[in-house]
Order: C-alpha cells, then structure tokens, then sequence
C-alpha cells in the first residue's frame, strides 16, 4: 500500500513552509538541509509513517516555503519548528535532522526539550563547540566560504543551478553514484533563480550568529533529551565528539559504505536506525 502525502502552507513564526505530513501516532519532525528539500526523506517516510505522524517541512525559503531575507539562524530556525508544532497540536515530538537542520534542532532540544522526546542527529557539525577538530584538520570545506560572502555564490550560479548542485548529490553520496534522478531534478527545481539559490546560502551567512548562540546556551545548559548522532563517510564521529562533553544521555552510530547524504543514499539501513531509536 502506497503513503499518502499531503503538502500544505502553514503559517509560523512570521512564515509560511510547505510542510510534507504522513501517516499518525505520535509527531516525528525530520528536518533536512541543504541542497534538499523534505524529499531529502522520500525513501524513510514510508516506513515511518506507519508508527509516527511524519512531519517533513521545506525549512525558512527553501522549497515551496516562502522565501525570506532574514530569521536563517539557528534559533529562529528552532522558533519555526516550534510554531510548526503548536499548529498542528504536537505537544511532543521526535526529531530527526541531518546537515543544516541540525543546528535548529539542537537549539530547539536544547532549550525546549519538554518539546523533544528524543532527537537524532545527522552528518552535521553542531556551531563552534569543540570536539571535531578531526574533521577540521584541514579547515572547513571551500563551499562554507564561498557560500558565506553576501550576494557571490547565487550570481555566479544562476543559470547553472543544476551543474553546480550536482556536485554535492554526487559527492554526498558513497562512490559518487548520485541520488535517484527524480529526487535530484526536484531539488534542483527547488533551488531555480537567484532568490531560491540566496536562500539556501542565507543559512551559511547565518553561521557566525548560530554559533554564538549555540556557544552562549550551551554555557548556561545540558542537552538532557535523549540524543543519538548518525555519522557517514563525511562527518564521520565529529557530532558525537562536539556533544559528548554536554550531553546527559548520548549515543553515537556510524553507517558505514554511506556518503554524506544518509537519508538516499543508506535509506534502508537509516530507516531501521530510526524506526529502533523512535520506537
């Protein structure tokens, strides 16, 4: 039997996302990152969907959310999620992010984690907080930079979306064999224009005020929600060794022959992680 899907706009925090919802139980939020969309999901909902409520949004301007010129840091990102919730009526959530949604779930845990029953973590680096110097050995990947600088990267790009996001669907994935077509042409579709293209970079831009604010709460805070890091070929260990030092009841796993884009790439093996974490 075949998941329904259904897409709807739904106001929070000052925006309207496009918000992916399945199945019913319990709420699941899974938060993507870029370059994707919810479709980042499209092989492990199905099988979640049959015990949760999945809920997958577009994050601020990216998708068929609406575009946006500000709140791309983690804790307006978290604010969204938390609107989100409120309007669907989840008191409750687990939370499952992997690359840029793994910062706004962190915040959202870590400062509302009578919101969070259990959280999952993904091929992610979390702020500044140490513990992925390995990673870092040989400074940050190129694109943080050339994303970050206002207005470069979505003037270069436009008109050549698809060239230059295949890079990361086929680097993000293990022996570089891409991620099924009919995924990468809605992401590349999603990430059309100047607008679209600004709007995922946004999130690189914001990265000086999230790690300021992750660095601040996390002065003040444990992480005391249950909390699981999922590492790949990319990330590898790195998340786990940023929240090991701050968090109350953490466990690191490893999936392993898998590029950085889990979800596509290892959706069989990430969906049973999954369905034993959330169960």
């Amino acid at each position: 039997m075949s998941t329904t899907i259904v897409e709807s706009s739904i106001a929070t925090n000052g925006t309207n996302l496009n918000v992916a919802i399945a199945g019913s139980g319990p709420a699941l939020l899974l938060m993507h990152g870029f370059p994707h969309t919810w479709r980042l999901w499209d092989r492990v909902i199905p099988v979640l969907a049959e015990t949760h409520t999945v809920i997958a949004p577009d994050l601020r301007g990216l998708g068929a959310s609406d575009r946006e010129t500000r709140g791309f840091d983690a804790r307006t990102l978290a604010a969204d999620m938390l609107g989100l919730l409120d309007a669907l009526g989840h008191v409750r959530a687990d939370v499952a992010a992997i690359d840029a949604g793994a910062q706004p779930a962190f915040m959202l845990a870590l400062e509302h984690p009578e919101r969070v029953t259990r959280l999952v973590l993904m091929e992610a680096l979390i702020g500044p907080l140490p513990g992925a110097s390995a990673f870092l050995a040989d400074g940050a990947p190129w694109w943080f930079g050339f994303h970050a600088v206002p207005g470069l990267a979505e003037s270069i790009i436009a008109g050549h979306e698809g060239e230059y996001l295949d890079f990361f669907y086929t680097t993000g994935t293990h022996e570089h064999q891409g991620i099924p077509p009919v995924v990468r042409d809605s992401f590349v579709a999603a990430y059309q224009g100047r607008e679209s293209l600004r709007c995922g970079f946004e999130y690189y831009r914001s990265t000086r005020t999230s790690g300021q604010q992750i660095l601040t709460a996390t002065s003040s805070r444990r992480l005391t929600v249950p909390t699981v890091t999922i590492g790949a070929n990319t990330v590898g260990e790195a998340t786990f060794g940023q929240l090991q030092p701050l968090t109350d009841h953490l466990e690191g796993r490893i999936i392993p022959n898998c590029g950085h884009i889990i979800p596509l790439d290892q959706p069989e093996e990430l969906t049973a992680h999954l369905t034993g974490i959330f169960a």
